[in-house]
């Protein structure tokens, strides 16, 4: 066939081609290319997607820069740069840097956003957030080319880039650039947090052995000073509350410690306050949780305990009674020097007696109440 016929939808525009050179841009219709003259081609293009993907770009734009004008919108990404490429307002890809790229100037109003990314390394939040959500325009991005987290409540971010410490984002979502670089951000909590010094076992002055559990409550103010200060936080702050507390209970004796275990608490954080202030960290609380015992000391101190016990309640039961003997002392010299006295302890015994009978036979009245009782019937 000497003529082939080619039909160009109205959603598609036709490459023609004479002897491998691109010479025209075909509108839509029907066209009939005569294969006698020449090597003549029409290769057909859907426009729905506005990217015109071609290999010879450069050399596209060098020979026909009329036509390319015509038809094309030319985004020129230069090595430290990022395209923003929006279809209908709408965020659709990124292009990576170095990238040359052709749009058709129709169906879809193209606009490409360009970013020098050393000047602003970190992504707009408007469009994080639209790259967060559009898988399309994220998988157009080279492997590696953002980096990103979210950052909670009661914690900062620490940016790296290329391993230095550059920056601390607040809590929130934060997504940056890293097309020759890497960045890295590692969250660190600014919240209170408790830690627990355990099981430590401490000769007190006078050579008793204790384990004593040790617990504390800190909040890290400063968090770039902490970081780039501490190869490891947690390990140092536990260090610090270690020794502080070794020095505490070493220069007491086993008595002093288990007296005022207040005051080993106020020398243990005095000791901790400076190192850790030093660092960006603020000491909250410290406090001595168990002090454990070994079991022969335990038995001692039970018995000294015991003994310290039965001491005073033998001085209590003393007093007691030689304030009874004063009692009785006092008592006997008033009725030696007052006979009715005698009398009324007289009669406060009989009747202590009269409680505990039925009947009771005096002979000789009063008298014989007192002096002359001679049958006491059940």
């Amino acid at each position: 066939m000497i003529f082939q016929k080619t039909v160009i939808a109205p959603q598609e525009r036709g490459l023609r081609f004479v002897n491998g050179a691109l010479q025209s841009i075909l509108e839509p219709g029907v066209y009939w290319t005569n294969r006698l003259f020449g090597n003549v081609t029409i290769e057909v293009r859907n426009i729905n997607d506005p990217a015109f993907d071609y290999e010879y770009v450069d050399i596209l734009l060098e020979s026909a820069p009329a036509l390319c004008a015509q038809h094309f919108m030319l985004a020129d990404i230069r090595d430290d740069e990022v395209g923003l490429v929006y279809y209908n307002d709408r965020l659709s890809r990124v292009l990576t840097p170095g990238t040359r790229q052709l749009y058709w100037h129709e169906p879809k109003a193209v606009n490409v956003v360009i970013i020098n990314y050393r000047e602003t390394p970190r992504v707009p939040d408007d469009v994080a957030g639209l790259l967060s959500r559009r898988d399309n325009a994220l998988a157009s991005i080279k492997c590696g080319g953002v980096a990103a987290a979210r950052i909670s409540a009661g914690t900062v971010g620490l940016i790296y880039v290329d391993g230095v410490l550059v920056d601390k984002l607040e809590p929130g979502f934060a997504m940056y650039w890293q097309f020759d670089r890497e960045v890295k951000i590692r969250v660190t909590p600014t919240r209170v947090v408790t830690t627990d010094v355990s099981g430590q076992e401490i000769l007190t002055r006078d050579r008793v052995s204790l384990r004593i559990n040790l617990s504390a409550a800190y909040q890290i103010t400063d968090p770039m000073k902490a970081e780039q200060l501490l190869a490891d936080t947690d390990e140092f702050i536990y260090r610090e509350l270690q020794l502080a507390l070794r020095r505490a209970v070493g220069t007491r004796t086993l008595d002093e410690v288990l007296a005022d275990k207040t005051s080993v608490d106020q020398v243990i954080a005095s000791g901790v306050v400076e190192p850790l202030a030093s660092v960006g960290i603020d000491i909250k609380n410290v406090g001595i949780k168990d002090i454990i015992l070994p079991g022969e000391m335990k038995e001692i101190l039970n018995q000294v305990v015991l003994a310290e016990k039965t001491a005073q309640a033998n001085n209590i039961r003393r007093r007691e009674e030689t304030a009874a003997t004063r009692s009785l002392l006092n008592t006997a010299k008033l009725m030696e020097e007052n006979p009715l006295l005698i009398r009324l302890k007289e009669l406060e015994t009989l009747e202590k007696v009269t409680d505990r009978v039925d009947r009771f036979t005096v002979f000789g009245g009063l008298d014989g109440v007192l002096k002359d009782v001679v049958s006491i019937d059940p």
